[in-house]
């Protein structure tokens, strides 16, 4: 995910935080600090609700990471590799290198987050309940104050949140674990993901819209702007969601089958490291109007430079400055011209590529870019609306 801090990895998996997590994290600690442990615990000193507060957030998201473990080490259990995990302003997601190729492995997959986050819960309910006797956790209870100690506060604050994220996840809205649950159930009766993939989208987005109603009715109910911009933003999250799954599904069906040697620009060009930047924006981008061209040695490709690795260059520069400066350096990816077109344009969208060098049996062969492929399935509709149009009966 763009805008991610790489912080470690776990089990091999590499871990980060996006930028809105930090917005997350500091909005949910202040809640917390003046909200939940200011209304619950009155007597604690002020000091005690900030510490309370921003500790719990923490503990928010461990059980959240915890959450997304479950799924990723199911999905390498099952074949799958797992790029990365982020945590950003919705949770966390597991970055998949690919989807899963059968109900059964999208069910466990989806499933495990939320028996994860279930069991995270109860534990720390079963602590709560030796610590203090009640049955009850602080956000189901009516009386105030509560008069528990400062880690047992903390503790039933993180009983309640990991037993609601698994309610939460539950629902059977996609992309929620509960809609990807729904959508393995459908997946196996009919046979079709893209059929399952539009029924379990579409109640997704009706889930959106009621986190969208919801937020308005809150704020103009009981005037909680915080919680009622923050329900419907994920109500817009999950519509957006939804239709971006439906719409992945659906183009990968329409290029099933399809190579990238029917997509890509057979073209061969490259340049050396040694040119300088001039004669590459004078006689490459300009001349032959290309955006980006391969660099090589001979037949071993060491790097690709394109127009914005330009622009970051000072104009003066460029007599002087050779490419091998600028241009992105090795692992290049590239990929065959029998790959299949919607994995090589998963591997441009996974690495915010604009294009890719086709390699056979390791010389070069041709570019395939995002232009390319978009020009590709324009020209296939358009000979395939005509196609429809002429085998019409008169």
């Amino acid at each position: 995910m763009k805008g991610s801090l790489r912080i470690g990895r776990i089990a091999g998996i590499e871990i980060g935080v996006h930028y809105t997590w930090l917005f997350a994290f500091f909005l949910i600690g202040v809640s917390l600090a003046q909200g939940y442990f200011g209304g619950f615990y009155p007597n604690w000193s002020s000091t005690a609700h900030w510490v309370a507060g921003f500790l719990s957030a923490v503990l928010l998201f461990v059980g959240v990471l915890l959450h997304e473990l479950a799924h990723s080490l199911v999905a390498r259990m099952r074949g799958l590799p797992v790029a990365s995990i982020t945590l950003f302003i919705f949770g966390g997601v597991s970055n998949l290198s690919e989807e899963p190729e059968s109900p059964g492995v999208e069910f466990w997959m989806a499933i495990v987050g939320p028996l994860t986050s279930l069991a995270i819960g109860l534990l720390a309910w079963v602590i709560w309940f030796a610590a203090t006797g009640s049955v009850g956790l602080p956000m189901l209870m009516q009386s105030r104050p509560l008069d528990f100690g400062f880690a047992t506060g903390i503790l039933g604050y993180v009983a309640f949140i990991n037993m609601a994220l698994a309610v939460f996840n539950l629902l059977p809205g996609f992309p929620l674990d509960g809609g990807r649950v729904f959508r393995s159930i459908v997946w196996k009766v009919s046979g079709n993901l893209v059929t399952s993939t539009n029924i379990a989208a579409t109640i997704g987005r009706v889930f959106g819209w009621g986190f969208i109603a919801l937020g308005v009715f809150m704020f103009f109910r009981f005037g909680d702007f915080i919680s009622a911009i923050w329900i419907a933003v994920i109500g817009v999250f999950l519509n957006s969601a939804a239709e971006g799954t439906r719409q992945e599904v659906a183009l990968k069906e329409h290029l099933a089958g399809v190579r990238v040697a029917q997509a890509m620009e057979v073209n061969t060009d490259t340049v050396s490291p040694n040119m300088s930047v001039a004669d590459l924006v004078r006689d490459v981008f300009l001349m032959r109007r290309r955006r980006a061209i391969p660099v090589a040695e001979g037949s071993e490709i060491v790097g690709m430079v394109s127009v914005s690795d330009v622009r970051d260059l000072p104009q003066e520069q460029w007599n002087v400055t050779p490419v091998t400066t600028i241009m992105t350096r090795p692992p290049v990816h590239t990929v065959s011209p029998e790959d299949d077109l919607g994995a090589a344009l998963k591997l441009i969208a996974q690495y915010d590529l604009n294009q890719v060098p086709v390699v056979s049996h390791g010389k070069l062969v041709g570019l395939l870019s995002r232009a390319n492929v978009i020009s590709f399935m324009q020209m296939r509709q358009e000979l395939g609306s005509r196609r429809g149009r002429v085998s019409r009966p008169a």
